[in-house]
């Protein structure tokens, strides 16, 4: 079965995402310049990249590999383009994460922004086992009124992806986390213009491997 996220159009996406009534984007875009420089990392991979929102902030001599992973290759192929002064320090995969982490490289860092809802935690917590990062930084949204999209002229551009949609829930993350053996270092709050907040949970391994 096709995943809907491959029929979204990367332009709907992110004109949705950036509108002033939902400012996610502009939101995760100053999240992930934190994710980027909090640990001593070289190498970090971003699951659900989109259209590479974030990898700006990335500076050259500070990481020696980035991966993008994705499951819609035209979202990789923007992504490409739009950062190719990165050079080969970006590579782009593009893979579903709910069926294919055995074709995942190793990572220092694993960044994952709205993401777990859409592959749920048992698929989350397999892709972690199998990448093995050191640590691991999540931004889930939290709906504190209404629906989980938000109201915008791009909404029904999101209507397909009610069927792999998974309500998030802290400690419910915490939880799937701790089974397979991360811990909580750091959690940070960002209050959306539209009854959401985003919430950043940052994981350390607790056991060398």
């Amino acid at each position: 079965m096709k995943n809907p996220w491959e029929d979204i159009l990367l332009s709907d996406y992110e004109n949705h995402m950036k509108l002033d009534s939902v400012k996610q984007l502009q939101a995760m875009n100053e999240m992930m310049k934190g994710q980027f420089y909090a640990y001593p990392v070289s190498s970090i991979m971003i699951f659900g990249i989109a259209g590479g929102n974030g990898l700006e902030h990335i500076q050259k001599d500070k990481f020696k590999k980035v991966y993008g992973v994705d499951i819609n290759s035209s979202y990789l192929q923007e992504v490409a383009q739009r950062y190719s002064q990165l050079g080969d320090i970006l590579e782009c995969i593009c893979i579903d994460l709910t069926n294919e982490t055995d074709k995942l490289p190793r990572a220092d860092m694993v960044i994952a922004n709205l993401l777990i809802e859409y592959i749920g935690y048992n698929c989350f917590q397999k892709a972690i086992q199998y990448v093995k990062p050191k640590y691991v930084s999540c931004i889930i949204q939290i709906n504190m009124e209404g629906n989980w999209v938000s109201d915008s002229p791009y909404l029904h551009t999101f209507d397909g992806l009610e069927k792999i949609h998974h309500q998030m829930e802290e400690h419910t993350l915490e939880n799937a986390m701790l089974e397979i053996g991360y811990h909580v270092i750091k959690t940070l709050e960002y209050v959306l213009p539209n009854g959401k907040k985003l919430i950043q949970m940052d994981f350390k391994r607790s056991i060398e491997i």
